[in-house]
């Protein structure tokens, strides 16, 4: 039952970052075509709570994605089973975590 629920939860997953990503690079296009500087994009990105919602909803379901997409990885080729494999797919889920939200921690309010 767990498998399903991994599953399941890796597809919504999927399907939440889709217009995520596209809208990043939609975003990364306008930048670059606009000639935009660094220093330009990160004075539109600070103080911004949409982009704070943005970046972090695209954070917190990458970092879902990730690990349990690793734990398969490293169950199919590392051979790790049980609570081993629990610890690894939450270690790297709360790792992907750590340092998405420190980056858009910095993007938008540093």
């Amino acid at each position: 039952m767990l498998s399903l629920r991994l599953y399941m939860l890796q597809r919504i997953t999927a399907l939440l970052m889709a217009p995520l990503v596209l809208g990043h690079l939609a975003v990364m296009i306008y930048a670059i075509q606009g000639g935009l500087s660094a220093a330009e994009i990160l004075g539109r990105t600070q103080g911004s709570v949409a982009w704070l919602l943005f970046y972090g909803l695209f954070v917190i379901a990458v970092s879902i994605h990730g690990a349990i997409g690793l734990r398969t990885v490293a169950h199919e080729w590392g051979g790790l089973k049980g609570t081993a494999l629990d610890v690894f797919m939450w270690a790297m889920g709360f790792g992907l975590f750590v340092l998405g939200a420190r980056a858009v921690w910095a993007v938008t309010f540093a």
